[in-house]
């Protein structure tokens, strides 16, 4: 399994040939500006939450690659309307057997509106498990006490969680978090897009989770972790 940042709250996650593109908002932030994306594949695209900073390049990707979108039911039907027919609604709790894995909605406190105001029902995380490795998505989200149930079933390979603050967790609860669905190494992400989402000691919150027996990993946008 690769996974790739491509800055904000977006990823590609390789499993096998299979190309999943989780949260794309690349075209419109300024950070991305590197990434070509009309050269980024997608064979699914998995939606956590109706936000503009989530959601800006869904359209145009999955026109252009044909990609099945995985969302909530509300999300699903928003790109239906646009064109988009190829999904496969969610709801938190279910799960899903794909030919890459199977896809768990699990939820995140969260808001989840689209830019022109309509709802975009609950937001959600994703935990993804192959017969090699499971990874969990947090989404956007508060810390919670629901992901305590994860390890509960799940053992993890990589915890990928908001460190940003002001609209999620920061870089102590993401350590807190770390705990409660007992992954050590974790991959942070959304953080540093706009001012008030900025991490100004990316050292510090590194050793941060050192000091706990942690790995915080923080790739540079376009830079792939191999899980």
């Amino acid at each position: 399994m690769e996974v790739t940042y491509y800055g904000h709250a977006c990823l590609s996650i390789k499993i096998g040939d299979t190309h999943l593109l989780v949260d794309p908002f690349i075209s419109e932030n300024p950070a991305a500006s590197g990434i070509d994306i009309n050269s980024i594949p997608a064979d699914y695209i998995l939606i956590t939450t109706a936000q503009q900073d989530h959601t800006s390049d869904v359209e145009r990707i999955a026109k252009r690659t044909k990609a099945k979108i995985i969302s909530n039911f509300e999300i699903s039907n928003y790109f239906f309307d646009l064109g988009i027919e190829n999904a496969h609604p969610m709801d938190l709790g279910g799960s899903y057997n794909f030919p890459f894995g199977s896809v768990k909605m699990v939820p995140a406190l969260h808001s989840s509106t689209f830019e022109n105001g309509k709802a975009g029902g609950c937001a959600c995380g994703f935990i993804i498990k192959t017969l090699e490795k499971t990874l969990y998505v947090a989404g956007a989200t508060a810390l919670h006490f629901d992901m305590q149930l994860i390890p509960v079933r799940y053992k993890l390979d990589l915890a990928v969680l908001p460190i940003g603050g002001n609209f999620t967790m920061d870089v102590e609860d993401a350590i807190m978090a770390s705990d409660f669905v007992k992954c050590n190494k974790v991959l942070g992400y959304h953080y540093d897009t706009f001012h008030i989402i900025k991490v100004d000691d990316k050292d510090l919150a590194v050793r941060s989770f050192k000091a706990k027996g942690k790995e915080l990993v923080l790739l540079n946008i376009g830079q792939t972790l191999l899980v």
